[in-house]
This record gives structure tokens, C-alpha cells and sequence, in this order.
């Protein structure tokens, strides 16, 4: 009985591509992420920013994109560079390490805003997302020597998956803690249990980064021709980045998924940043929009795992096809929501959250697996810190031209618009990628 139970959990395992100790270990930093994006970025932070640290202040809701856009600037800026550096070095767990540490400790500090330290909460904002998206160039890179070609897909929905499961499990204990604080023994009425919520985040983060360290074995330096040990790194990080430059045409597949990434992963990151303040503009309290954030996780958990099977019954280009053509519904939601009444506006809103819920892990994990099936394993680094640039850049475009078409039009509901746009563009991109002839580059590389 034993023996027969043991072969249906390593048979499951190997279903979802979590069947190795450094497959399970790679995955678990998803979960470790999750929680900041969950808790921090979507859930309280922007409320928490509006209502406290920024409280009487004007533009709130711009000033907060302009936040992202110069976080996700710093890391755009040094991406790939960082990431020919982890090649040349072998040292891409190091210098993830110090990624990690920056984004606990700037999260960890979060404890310190009180009413009216903006400023502070500008500060620590900027550095947590500094932290979080510069470990991203690391963490991606490390995907091609931890999974096999076969396992990418599979290999990156169910980390996405792990992630829904350990920020809702996160969220719903703060959730728990804000909504009833004299259960845990916590001051009602104060800022405390939020920021003690905002440490929660940094302890869960740390903590589960440590298997990924431990388990996944830092790749090997593998040498091109003109190179040879003992050479400067910071050259050679510096030349091997220029000639990764001049050998984007013979990558041209890759280049054009990064071109489709960058534009429909703008209408992505602005819902995933903006979804909170946006249902808080138009009248939604914390204790209706925080459930709705739930919902997104806990829906996400098995459709991650379902996007991971699709792409493996149609391609992953298809599935996120498809997932875009959701993302337009979505959108066409959030447009809908400024000219309704309240109740109907609050009805959208979490069907809004369940059409994101179904359709984002699936979006983003393919993506980066289809990305890493396509650049030399040899040169991961380099191509993630590119791969990273742009993602940081549709983190920046995408809450700009959120921000521009309010500022420009004086409605919430302006601000909608670009989203239809880079989801239709996006699309008409990414359907334009060879994946066959991807590969095939990327193995003759």
C-alpha cells in the first residue's frame, strides 16, 4: 500500500514538473515573492499609502504610479548588465541573495510609517520593488539548467501556482488579524496590525527563498572562444553584453516575444498595481476590495496548474492567446465600472478579480517559459536581464499611460483605454512568433 501510494505522489510530482528537490526548491521562491506582490503592492500598501502615510496629500493615484515607474526604471537600467555579470561569474545565486535581502529588509522596515511619512513610505516602497524585480533577473535565469526542455511550461505554471497558494494563505492570516485584531491581541483602531502585516511579508519572503539557495545548484560558467579564465569579469560581463546586442537578429523569435511581453505585460502590470486604488477611487471600501484580492489568489492556485496542461494540449503561444482575449473582457469590466452605482460597480469588481484570477499566473508563467525554451542556456543570464528590462519597462509604460490619460482627460475611466490597446497590439505580436524556429536558434547557439 505503501509502495503504491508512494508511485501516485511521484507520478503526481512529475505531472506538475515538481518532482526534483531543486524543481520544488526554484519553485518555492514564487511563493516566497508572492506574498510582497499580494500583500504589499495589491492589497494594503496603496491603501495603506493613500489613507496614512499620504493622507491629505493630492494625486495620490499618480503619485503612486510614478513610484513603480522609477523603481521599475532602476532595475531596467542595470538588468542586463547584472545579468551578463551572473554569467561570467557563475554567480548568479549571490548576487540574487542580495536582491532578496534588500526587498525583506526594505519591506521589514515598512513597520516604521506612521501618519504622514510619505516620504519614508515612498523610500521603502521603491527599494522593496528594487529588491524584488532586480532578484526576478536571477531567479528566471536559473530556469533553463534547473528544468529540462520538456518541464518549462509545466516547471513555471506550477511555481506561479505555489505563489497564488502562499500569498492568499499570507493575505487571509493578515486579512484576519486587520479585519479582528483583538483575536491575535492586537490595538484596534491603529495602524499596527497593517504594519505588522507589512513584517509578515518580509519573514515569508526570506524564509522561503532559503530552499532555492540551499537546493539549486549554481550553473557553471561555460566559456566562449575568445575567453579564457582569469580575465576581468566586469570586461567580460561588459563585452559579452555588447555581443548579445549585435546577436539579437540570429535570436530574431525571442526578440519579437520580448516586443509582444512588453506591450501586453503593460496592460498586466497596470491591473495588477492599479486594481485597489482604482476600485478605491470609485467609492470601494478595503473591506470590499482585500476579499476580491483573495478571490484572485485562491482561483489562480488551479488555473495556473490548468494553463500549465493547456499549453501542453494547444502551445503555450495559444494558451496565452487566449488569455488575452480574457484580458480584453477584464478591461471591458473595468470600464464599465465608473458608470454604474455602487453595488454594481462592487458586483464587477470581484468578477473583474475572478476573470484575473483565471488568466494572469498563466499569462506571465508562460510567457517566461517560452522565453527560456529559446535563449542558450549558456547565456540565460544575459537574456533574462533583457527579458527583464522590458518586464520592468511594461511595469513602468503601463501605470504611465494609466496615470497620462487620467491626468489628461480628469476621469478615472481614461485611464482604461491604453489597456485595450496593449492587449490588441500585444496579441497581434505575439502571434507572430515562431517558437519552432526559436528553439532551434537557441540550441544551435
Amino acid at each position: 500500500m505503501g509502495t503504491s501510494s508512494s508511485a501516485a505522489r511521484a507520478a503526481w510530482l512529475e505531472r506538475w514538473a515538481l518532482h526534483r528537490p531543486e524543481l520544488r526548491a526554484w519553485a518555492l521562491y514564487d511563493c516566497a515573492n508572492s506574498a510582497f506582490f499580494t500583500t504589499v503592492v495589491t492589497a494594503l500598501f496603496p491603501l495603506y499609502y493613500r489613507d496614512v502615510a499620504a493622507q491629505g496629500r493630492g494625486e495620490v493615484l499618480e503619485t503612486y504610479a510614478d513610484l513603480t515607474k522609477w523603481s521599475m526604471l532602476a532595475v531596467a537600467l542595470v538588468g542586463p548588465f547584472l545579468g551578463a555579470l551572473a554569467d561570467t561569474t557563475a554567480r548568479k545565486k549571490p548576487l540574487m541573495a542580495a536582491f532578496v535581502a534588500l526587498g525583506v529588509l526594505a519591506t521589514a522596515a515598512m513597520w516604521f510609517i506612521e501618519r504622514g511619512d510619505w516620504q519614508l513610505a515612498s523610500w521603502l516602497f521603491v527599494l522593496s520593488n528594487v529588491g524584488v524585480a532586480g532578484s526576478f533577473v536571477f531567479y528566471d535565469a536559473l530556469l533553463p539548467s534547473v528544468a529540462r526542455a520538456d518541464e518549462l511550461d509545466r516547471a513555471s505554471t506550477s511555481a506561479y501556482a505555489l505563489g497564488y497558494l502562499g500569498g492568499g494563505l499570507l493575505l487571509a492570516l493578515n486579512l484576519a488579524w486587520i479585519l479582528a485584531p483583538s483575536w491575535f491581541g492586537l490595538p484596534e483602531g491603529s495602524s499596527v496590525p497593517v504594519r505588522l502585516a507589512f513584517v509578515s511579508v518580509a519573514l515569508w519572503w526570506g524564509a522561503f527563498a532559503i530552499p532555492l539557495f540551499v537546493r539549486v545548484a549554481e550553473p557553471a560558467r561555460v566559456y566562449e572562444s575568445d575567453e579564457h579564465p582569469g580575465a576581468s569579469a566586469l570586461l567580460d560581463a561588459l563585452r559579452r553584453l555588447y555581443e548579445t546586442a549585435r546577436e539579437l537578429p540570429r535570436y530574431r523569435q525571442a526578440f519579437l516575444l520580448l516586443a509582444a511581453m512588453l506591450v501586453y505585460n503593460d496592460g498586466i502590470n497596470t491591473i495588477i498595481r492599479m486594481a485597489t486604488l482604482y476600485g478605491a477611487e470609485l467609492g470601494l471600501s478595503s473591506a470590499e476590495l482585500i476579499p476580491a484580492i483573495l478571490l484572485v489568489q485562491f482561483i489562480g492556485i488551479p488555473c495556473a496548474l490548468l494553463f500549465g496542461r493547456l499549453a501542453g494540449w494547444i502551445g503555450p503561444k495559444r494558451a496565452v492567446l487566449c488569455g488575452l482575449a480574457c484580458y480584453v473582457g477584464i478591461t471591458a469590466l473595468a470600464w464599465r465600472m465608473t458608470s454604474v452605482d455602487r453595488d454594481t460597480a462592487r458586483t464587477l469588481f470581484y468578477a473583474l478579480a475572478v476573470g484575473v484570477g483565471m488568466v494572469m499566473g498563466g499569462c506571465q508563467a508562460l510567457t517566461r517559459s517560452m522565453f527560456a525554451s529559446m535563449v542558450p542556456a549558456h547565456k540565460a543570464g544575459e537574456f533574462f536581464g533583457l527579458f527583464a528590462v522590458l518586464e520592468r519597462f511594461s511595469a513602468i509604460l503601463g501605470p504611465l499611460a494609466f496615470s497620462a490619460a487620467i491626468r489628461w482627460s480628469g476621469s478615472q475611466r481614461a485611464g482604461v483605454v491604453p489597456l485595450f490597446v496593449f492587449f490588441a497590439i500585444g496579441a497581434a505580436l505575439l502571434a507572430r512568433v515562431d517558437l519552432e524556429a526559436g528553439r532551434k536558434a537557441a540550441r544551435e547557439g
